[in-house]
């Protein structure tokens, strides 16, 4: 099982890209991070078309934060969140379990803007 990450800062402008780092690296799965979208507002045509599934947890806020996950292996279960209510406004995290496999990815925020920020990275 190959598994990739990429915080891709808004999935729309970079699905080119991402396209081109799949057919050169491919991976089984890759998780992406702050993807700015909600599944329905891109066409991810293209990574079905290389035998992906995929699984979002977007923001709130439209045009904010959201993880995803394109997997070729078909998950046992997906989990929206962590239960922490701050965190999953921003759809910060998605967890998926393959046998006996938890696969988190998590887009925390880098703290640096404000002390505000860090402290809710901390938590």
């Amino acid at each position: 099982m190959r598994i990739a990450t990429y915080n891709v800062n808004g999935i729309k402008a970079r699905l080119p890209r991402l396209l081109e780092w799949l057919d050169e690296q491919k991976p089984d799965i890759i998780c992406l991070q702050e993807t700015k979208a909600r599944a329905e507002d891109v066409n991810v045509t293209p990574l079905h078309q290389l035998g992906f599934s995929d699984y979002w947890f977007s923001a709130e806020k439209k045009g904010y934060s959201g993880v995803a996950v394109f997997t070729k292996i078909k998950p046992d279960r997906v989990e929206l969140g962590n239960g922490h209510g701050p965190s999953d406004q921003e759809g910060r995290v998605i967890q998926l379990d393959f046998g006996e496999i938890r696969l988190i990815n998590a887009y925390f925020p880098s703290g640096t803007a404000v002390e505000q920020s860090q402290a809710f990275k901390y938590e």
